[in-house]
């Protein structure tokens, strides 16, 4: 193997270790985001001020309120993060700092863009509600 293949090869592997620790976190974290989300939208049906609503409205709010309950549980250990959650928070960084390392500042920036694209297309993708 000549020198470019094995930069193709360490190439590859940091993008599959920066994918899946990527999606370790992320699972993690979207349930803060989403319930953010969630929570703006909630504030908005409430405006509707059709009762026959009201349940529908409430039963939306308790599927925000177990899904805060679960990212709590996924990342926090009483009031201290979770061993696990801080472990892949470092696992992250560390894969960041080895791309600039071995790659350069420019392919992180690509490795990046290249998860946010492959999320983004799943979620177009995807048929699952």
């Amino acid at each position: 193997m000549d020198k470019q293949d094995i930069k193709q090869l360490k190439r590859r592997y940091l993008v599959w270790f920066y994918k899946t620790t990527k999606e370790a976190l992320d699972k993690v974290e979207r349930k803060f985001t989403q319930a953010e989300i969630d929570r703006a939208i909630l504030k908005e049906l409430r405006k509707n001020s059709n009762p026959a609503l009201k349940k529908l409205t409430d039963e939306f709010e308790a599927y925000i309120v177990n899904k805060e309950k679960s990212g709590v549980e996924l990342k926090y250990d009483g009031s201290k993060l979770k061993n696990e959650y801080e472990f892949i928070c470092l696992k992250l960084d560390a894969i960041e700092k080895i791309i600039v390392k071995t790659l350069g500042s420019p392919a992180l920036k690509e490795i990046k863009s290249l998860y946010e694209k492959e999320m983004t297309g799943r979620i177009l993708k995807s048929t699952e509600h």
